[in-house]
Formats: structure tokens, C-alpha cells, sequence
């Protein structure tokens, strides 16, 4: 139990520690309060069984006196317990909120790899379910359980100021109730675990099946699908009554150990007044105590069989936060800045009479890099320069790496061996965060967040004004769509960008990508899934982005691979062709092959 906690408060940053350790001092008053009223009860009987026993008019003193000391502790218990439960709420709540944060950046940094090992459903049920009980039912579990502890503890600790013998007996009951409570601990300490896998199981098969509904539909797969969200939940269900199933007997016991000690305490409290040695104002004391020394502790002991569930989730979020990322800093200090944009660059450029400078070195250079995924080679032993402002197509079947290879340059993933340079600096040595700004990326596959539409044209500059965006939308030529919305730039999209059409997202993306204006273009199928009215728009919009930038494109049309500066084809991990549009189809090779099939496909007519 208290390695629990212990991982618990280690697992809060120092702030919200702070208010947990003051909620517990805090509570150590509250709990003073609460035993103040055995004193109370105390001072009432005797003075009521003095009076009885003399003949003597009942003070009003005692009244007061017992008065006194019961508004003390009422009013002190709400005050203390009020701060107490301030301090838990906020610190539960704020954790919560800065681990989920702490958790997407770190998320970040990590290898592109990690989120093809590891299920959707396995980080959202981390972000969502496990920091849900971080944030209430852990902070509800663990500081009751401890409060509880600290009750019953103070409440005995007093017991030993009426009579030891007594006190003795609410000490072995306390140790026999914390012996059942163990049972309990143990009896969902397998089932625990299973609970979170299940949970992650389901909001991984939820998100499947949401996400592939065109697909499930389209292949009427309702029934299989359906069938496999069902199984995944009754698993889950099973789960969550198994584990309350072993919980209820052993609470249940636990319930009738509390009670049967506040019955010993009785029993041996009459005894002892019978047999003359306990005075009858301490007997009936000890009778009212023995209803009130486990309430708190029997509440907090229910509790218990939760922190199972708390430490393994917390041990899941801390994991996450273990994994190693890529070095997200630059290994020398000062190293690492990002190149110019291309507004800078051209700002720099030497005006006529001038000496010419030396060429240039190559912007990116990949020597001899390769890269395995799951012990399967994808990228084997690639050399290639990039040049500044120049566009370099990648070409290749299906499969081939293409994709991988641009992940590479960017850093999404490190060089199993080899190394990529930027600029002449190994990619290592950027910040992650320096190096991404001198990249901008147009994906086959357009992600657009639940937000306003100048909001994610502005992800590129958080921070800019609206004129700016209007601006890079002109440009990406979306401003008309934009403006006929019934909000335009304020119309908040569907997750994804559902709401709009596919060459609809992807002119909002290049208008993203024109507003981080960055140096260096990575074209991913850009055009791939453009229909014929849209693609006159979206080549005008990347034309427009592309302006004196170094361009890398993977592309499958011949329009935008003919008048690259360079053609790569890469197949099977390789290069297997390299060089200028006529000088590949003179070759007669994979990359001839390749246009004769564009423009067969292109003469076909229905």
C-alpha cells in the first residue's frame, strides 16, 4: 500500500506534491478535530452520571464546556476538511492535466517506430482512461485510504489516554482489519492489470471501427466488425464483474471485522465495568467510540482494492514518459538554427559586379544510410546530395521506401547506419525543434484538427495575424472556398477535415505549409488523390509554395516529375536509376517503364 503511494506522489510534479503533502498535514488537524469529540462525549457523560450518582444538580458548566469543545471540532472538521479535499481535487485534476501534457510532448520527440509498434487504443487509453484515475479516483482512493489510516490511528492514540486495556483491543482490531484489507489488495492484483489492457482493447477496437466505417460499409463487413467490437467488449465486461466479484466477499468480510471490533470494544468495556475496574462514565465513553473508531478507516479500506489499479496505471503514463526520445537538443550549443526562409535567402542573394561566390555545398546529403523496421531492411546503404533550390522527384514501385527515405531526411526516424546531413551538420546535432522549422510537409493523407480553418492554416505561425492567413490562402488558392463557407475563416471543420473535399484539404495544408514558409518542401503524393477539377488549383498552389524552395517530391504523375532537376528511383531499398527526365527514359529501365505506364493509364477513356 504505501509503495503505492509513495510511486503516487512521486509520480506528481513538485507543485502538486506540495498540495498533497499539505492536504496531509492538514488532515492530520482534521483528524485531531474528529477524535476531539470522544472529549466531548466524555466530558457530558461524566458530568451527567456525576450529578446522577452525588444528587447533584447538573452544571450548566459541563454543558458548555461539552459545547465548546463539540463546536471545535465540528467547525475545525469542516474548515480542515474543506482545505484538505481544495488541496487533493486540485492537485489530482492538475496533475492530470500537465501529465496529459507532458505525455503529448513527449510523444513528439519519440521514433516515428513507436507509434507503428504500439496501438492507437493503447496511448489514448493512457491519455484518457489512465489519467482520468490519476485525476479523481486516484486522488479520492489514496488520500481516503491514508485518511482513514490517520483517523483510526489518532482515535487509538487517544483511546490510551482513558484506558490502555481498551486501546489494546482497537489496536489488534485495526491490525486484523489492515489483514483482511490485504486480501483484498491481493485478490485484484491479477485482475488489475487485466482491466487496463481490456479498457485499452476497447478504445482501440472503438477508434478501428469508427474510423474504417466507409470501409466496413462498403465491404459489408458490419456483422465480422461488429462481432469483434462486441467480443472486445464483453471481455471487458467480464473483466469489471470478475474483479468485482473477488472484491465483494473480502469487503464484505472486511464490513463485518469493523463491526465485530466496535462489538469486542463493547463487550470488553461492559466487563471491565462489571468486574469494577473501569469507571462507568469511561465505559459508556468507550461505547460511543466504538462507533466511531472504524467508520473512516472502513470507508478508506474500501477504497483500497483500487490502488491497484492506480499503481499500474501510473506505472503505464511513467513508462510512456521513460520511453528514450531522439535527441531533442543540439549536441553544441548554438548549432542547430534553422537555415533561412526563402524570403532571407533571397535577401542575401550577391548583386551584379559582385565576385561570384563558390558554389555551394550540397543542402542535404545522405551517405550510405540504412534503415531496418521490425528486423526488415527498408532503406539499404542510400547515398544521395540534395542541391538548394532544386527539386528532386523520387519515383519507385509500391513499397519501396520512398517514403521512409523523406522520413529519414526529416528525422522522423534515426539512420540505423550512415548518417544525413542538413547544411552540412549531421541532422543530429539540430534541436528537433530547430530542424523542423526547416521542413514543411504536403502528405497524400491530410490530417485537419476539430478547428477553425485559420487556426489550422496558422499552425505554421501560432501568432499570426489574420492578415497573414488570408494572405497564404490566396496563394494556396482556397481563399474563394473559404470565403463561401457560412463562417469562412472562422468555420470550425469536422475532425480530420471531413467536411471538406480531399483537394479542399489539401490546399488548406499548402496554405499551412506557405505560413510556416520553411526552405526545405516534402511533397508526399501531394496530388495522388486529386480529381481533375481541383488539380489546376492545387498545382497553382504548390507552384506557389515551391518558390525558391528545395523541393523533394514523391510523386506518381508525369506533369511533376519531368522537370525535376534530378529523378531518383528508388526500389527495394535503392537507387536504382538516377538522373534527368530523357536521360532515365534512354535508359530503357525501371523509370521508362514506369512513364509508358502513366501514359497508358492516362490515354484509357470511358
Amino acid at each position: 500500500m504505501f509503495e503505492t503511494l509513495i510511486k503516487f506522489f512521486k509520480f506528481c510534479d513538485e507543485e502538486n506534491r506540495k498540495k498533497f503533502t499539505g492536504s496531509i498535514i492538514v488532515g492530520i488537524f482534521n483528524s485531531l478535530f474528529m477524535a476531539l469529540r470522544i472529549g466531548a462525549v466524555a466530558v457530558m457523560l461524566r458530568g451527567v452520571i456525576a450529578t446522577a450518582k452525588d444528587g447533584l444538580p447538573f452544571e450548566t458548566k459541563t454543558i458548555w464546556t461539552s459545547f465548546a469543545i463539540m463546536c471545535v471540532s465540528i467547525i475545525g472538521g469542516i474548515i480542515t476538511r474543506k482545505i484538505t479535499a481544495m488541496w487533493q481535487c486540485e492537485g489530482g485534476y492538475r496533475t492530470c492535466a500537465k501529465k496529459r501534457i507532458e505525455i503529448a510532448e513527449h510523444l513528439r520527440y519519440l521514433p516515428m517506430g513507436y507509434f507503428n509498434e504500439n496501438s492507437l487504443g493503447e496511448i489514448t487509453s493512457v491519455t484518457t482512461n489512465t489519467m482520468e484515475s490519476v485525476g479523481d479516483v486516484a486522488t479520492r482512493a489514496v488520500m481516503m485510504v491514508f485518511q482513514g489510516l490517520l483517523d483510526t490511528s489518532l482515535i487509538i492514540v487517544m483511546l490510551f489516554f482513558f484506558d490502555w486495556r481498551i486501546a489494546l483491543v482497537a489496536l489488534a482490531s485495526f491490525g486484523l482489519f489492515e489483514f483482511v484489507n490485504l486480501f483484498m489488495r491481493l485478490a485484484v492484483k491479477n485482475i488489475s492489470a487485466d482491466k487496463i489492457r481490456d479498457d485499452a482493447a476497447e478504445i482501440g477496437k472503438v477508434l478501428e471501427y469508427i474510423q474504417g466505417i466507409a470501409e466496413v460499409k462498403a465491404y459489408n463487413l458490419i456483422g465480422k466488425r461488429s462481432r469483434e467490437l462486441n467480443q472486445v467488449i464483453d471481455r471487458r465486461k467480464k473483466t469489471l464483474i470478475k474483479m468485482e466479484m473477488r472484491c465483494i466477499p473480502v469487503s464484505n468480510l472486511q464490513s463485518l471485522v469493523a463491526k465485530l471490533s466496535g462489538v469486542a470494544m463493547m463487550i470488553t468495556s461492559i466487563y471491565f465495568f462489571l468486574n469494577g475496574t473501569m469507571t462507568l462514565a469511561d465505559c459508556a465513553t468507550m461505547l460511543v467510540c466504538s462507533f466511531m473508531l472504524f467508520n473512516a478507516l472502513e470507508a478508506g479500506g474500501n477504497y483500497s482494492a483500487l490502488l491497484r489499479i492506480i499503481d499500474l496505471g501510473v506505472s503505464k503514463a511513467s513508462a510512456i514518459l521513460a520511453l528514450p526520445t531522439m535527441d531533442i537538443e543540439g549536441k553544441n550549443e548554438g548549432e542547430g538554427l534553422p537555415l533561412a526562409s526563402a524570403a532571407q535567402a533571397s535577401s542575401a542573394t550577391p548583386s551584379a559586379g559582385d565576385t561570384p561566390a563558390t558554389p555551394p555545398a550540397p543542402l542535404i546529403v545522405a551517405k550510405n544510410i540504412s534503415f531496418a523496421y521490425d528486423k526488415k531492411k527498408i532503406i539499404d546503404g542510400i547515398s544521395l546530395s540534395i542541391p538548394e533550390h532544386s527539386t528532386t522527384a523520387i519515383v519507385g514501385p509500391s513499397g519501396g521506401g520512398k517514403t521512409t527515405f523523406c522520413h529519414l531526411l526529416a528525422r522522423f526516424w534515426d539512420v540505423d547506419s550512415g548518417i544525413v546531413t542538413l547544411n552540412g551538420q549531421n541532422v543530429r546535432d539540430y534541436s528537433m525543434d530547430n530542424l523542423m522549422q526547416n521542413f514543411s510537409f504536403v502528405f497524400q493523407n491530410v490530417y485537419l484538427f476539430h478547428d477553425t480553418i485559420a487556426n489550422n492554416i496558422r499552425f505554421g505561425q501560432p501568432d499570426a495575424p489574420m492578415e497573414k492567413v488570408i494572405a497564404a490562402a490566396k496563394k494556396a488558392c482556397c481563399h474563394d472556398f473559404i470565403s463561401a463557407l457560412p463562417k469562412g475563416y472562422d468555420t470550425v471543420i469536422g475532425e480530420a477535415g471531413g467536411s471538406l473535399s480531399g483537394g479542399e484539404r489539401q490546399r488548406i495544408s499548402i496554405a499551412r505549409a506557405i505560413m510556416k514558409d520553411s526552405p526545405i518542401i516534402i511533397l508526399d503524393e501531394a496530388t495522388a488523390n486529386v480529381d481533375p477539377e481541383n488539380e489546376r488549383d492545387l498545382m497553382a498552389a504548390i507552384s506557389e509554395l515551391t518558390k525558391e524552395k528545395t523541393v523533394i517530391m514523391i510523386a506518381h504523375r508525369l506533369k511533376t516529375v519531368r522537370n525535376a532537376d534530378q529523378i531518383i528511383v528508388i526500389d527495394k531499398g535503392r537507387i536504382a536509376e538516377q538522373g534527368k527526365h530523357n536521360e532515365l527514359l534512354a535508359k530503357g529501365g525501371i523509370y521508362a517503364r514506369f512513364i509508358d505506364s502513366r501514359k497508358e493509364a492516362v490515354s484509357w477513356k470511358l
